[in-house]
């Protein structure tokens, strides 16, 4: 099937199939995730910051506080 196609049919479906195809797509992509492909500055870049947290050399801050400086910044 051609994604015009697949377009077409989407399109005809009710929006609680649409929601449930959705999920199902998001699940398919976490079950292949392993398949896509990280660029090596990018694994560097992880592994000095997971080097920098393990030596306790990173500001840490809960997601609370960071929501909550968002929500101030931004209102």
């Amino acid at each position: 099937m051609r994604l015009e196609e697949i377009r077409e049919e989407i399109n005809r479906l009710y929006l609680s199939e649409k929601l449930l195809l959705i999920a199902d797509v998001w699940d398919s992509i976490a079950q292949s995730n392993n398949e896509l492909p990280m660029p090596e500055w990018q694994k560097k870049e992880l592994d000095l910051r997971y080097q920098s947290y393990k030596a306790g050399s990173q500001n840490l801050h809960d997601w609370v506080s960071v929501h909550e400086r968002l929500r101030m910044k931004y209102r």
